[in-house]
């Protein structure tokens, strides 16, 4: 049973998403016509993942309980499965909308970890947007958010590093904040100065533009001169009531079966850490933050009480939100919707002012 509820979500963005379904349901049946994923009783495994995600959003079962609601091979074969049909509906998109051949687009060892430079035609050789990626910590790369990140570059004038940490359930917390935080000391090691460098990210990859902050922050590392958070996952514990209750007007995640990617991703470790869970931390001290986020998106409620307690410790901080979007809207909206344009302007005002 569909978790969604489709009469509530506002028709150009529901047939946005439905677009985005299509092509992302093309992926995966040419990722089950390959012979190696022909073994799998796929309509089955879909049944029981999203019997699964029912009990997760009724509450009827812990995230404990459920992470042994699919086995280990269920489970690989999903992320197989995910990762594949994203990659695939964003090279149609890349065909629909090309990169411009003024745009260098290069791959680069960022310190041991994989990263793309992304340099538009006036960016600032100095000034360095590093970028992380969403997709719930289990999938996403510098590919299926190069649309989105090239824009942002254009419209900052700055060299986007879009980096291409290590994904779950192969790798749990903390090989990604390992990673991000390694892909900015690399930045420093090359004569970047800190002053000169702005952390961005989304969903998942908005997350670890905090907990990055935070543990640079702690390690006592010069910090960069601002960061951009677009509905960013503040809060693991599962305690936030407006997760459940704005499921069903959130388009993008309520129905994907994010239930088993939660442990997937925590490894077993505590999601009240603060390098889990930003809104658990202590917020002192960090450089001022933009945070963009729909009103009606299961994430909406850790915004807004990440940005409150930042506030509380002096963080000049700041939270915009728009109505009836869907969950990173900014770039899933990059050509259809023009609160995406608005959303995106803001952000290059933020960029633009922390610069002056």
């Amino acid at each position: 049973m569909p978790i969604l509820n489709r009469s509530k979500i506002r028709p150009d963005v529901l047939k946005l998403m439905d677009d985005l379904l299509r092509e992302q349901t093309n992926g995966v049946l040419e990722f089950l016509k390959a012979k190696e994923n022909q073994g799998v009783d796929f309509p089955a495994l879909w049944q029981k993942l999203m019997e699964g995600n029912e009990h997760f959003f009724k509450r009827e079962r812990t995230i404990d309980d459920l992470y042994d609601w699919l086995t280990k091979d269920e489970m690989n074969f999903l992320t197989k499965l995910f990762r594949y049909s994203f990659d695939y509906a964003a090279n149609v998109d890349q065909k629909k909308h090309p990169i411009p051949k003024d745009v260098k687009i290069e791959t680069v060892d960022a310190g041991g970890v994989p990263a793309e430079w992304q340099t538009a035609p006036g960016a600032k050789e100095d000034r360095v947007l590093l970028y992380f990626h969403g997709g719930g910590m289990v999938l996403g790369s510098p590919n299926t958010h190069r649309l989105f990140t090239v824009t942002l570059g254009q419209l900052t004038k700055m060299r986007v590093l879009s980096v291409d940490y290590r994904l779950a359930p192969e790798h749990p917390h903390p090989a990604q904040l390992e990673d991000c935080t390694t892909a900015y000391k690399w930045l420093l090691s090359t004569g970047i100065k800190p002053k000169n460098i702005v952390i961005a990210g989304d969903s998942a990859g908005g997350n670890l533009t905090l907990t990055t902050l935070l543990k640079l922050r702690d390690d006592g590392i010069p910090l960069p001169a601002g960061a951009v958070c677009l509905s960013p996952a503040t809060d693991w514990t599962g305690s936030d009531e407006s997760f459940f209750e704005n499921a069903e007007t959130d388009p993008v995640l309520a129905d994907v079966g994010l239930f088993w990617w939660i442990p997937a991703f925590l490894g077993g470790a505590d999601p009240s850490d603060p390098l889990i869970s930003p809104i658990c931390a202590d917020l002192k001290g960090l450089p001022p933050l933009l945070l963009q986020a729909s009103t009606s998106e299961m994430l909406f409620g850790g915004c807004r009480g990440l940005v409150d307690r930042a506030k509380a410790a002096g963080v000049n901080a700041s939270l915009q939100t728009w109505d009836d979007m869907p969950h990173v809207w900014q770039s899933f909206g990059l050509y259809e919707l023009p609160e995406a344009k608005e959303a995106i302007a803001k952000i290059g005002e933020f960029v633009q002012k922390l610069f002056k």
